[in-house]
């Protein structure tokens, strides 16, 4: 006799909420964080509760993978990075539930994107989500050391957890 497979759990059983992670030019910490976010759903059985991309600000890279540092340093952690750079549009401020930007520079192009308050997502900094570090930026790693990317795939992993904590407590309620 077998058992019956379980119903699925209440979470997934609604639209998906949609998430986009933005920074500078696609290719380092955006993808990281989409890749974080996508390993840390993966890890609760969340995959189907969540929609989640990443873009850039700037065009300077699209359709590049993102940077070789940070595909090595996200593989040590388990944590692949599929994306393919593209630079975000105004569209995207309606198709994605949330923006999440990486630092005050691309926190006010997407506000400027939106301009007179077009658009449906919420936007703010990913950093409010952080539990264990008090930070209002997540430094792009780019012209820095192996030690850089480290550091802001620890800041990713805390801030996409305590993400995904605050939107889970809100689909619950």
């Amino acid at each position: 006799m077998t058992t019956p497979p379980e119903p699925p759990s209440p979470v997934a059983m609604e639209r998906p909420t949609s998430l986009l992670f933005v920074c500078l030019g696609n290719i380092c910490r955006s993808p990281a964080a989409e890749g974080v976010f996508l390993h840390l759903i993966g890890l609760q059985g969340l995959e189907d509760a969540f929609r989640v991309d990443s873009a850039g600000t700037g065009d300077w890279h699209v359709g590049r993978p993102a940077d070789e540092r940070m595909r090595t340093a996200a593989a040590r952690r388990g944590i692949a990075l599929p994306s393919r750079a593209r630079q975000i549009s105004r569209s995207d401020l309606s198709r994605f539930d949330h923006v999440l930007t990486m630092d005050r520079q691309n926190l006010k192009a997407v506000r400027s994107l939106a301009g007179g308050g077009e658009g449906t997502a919420e936007i703010g900094p990913l950093t409010r989500y952080c539990r264990r570090h008090n930070i209002e930026e997540v430094p792009d790693p780019y012209y820095g050391g192996e030690e850089g990317f480290d550091r802001v795939l620890d800041l990713l992993e805390d801030a996409c957890g305590g993400l995904i904590e605050t939107l889970k407590a809100e689909r619950a309620s």
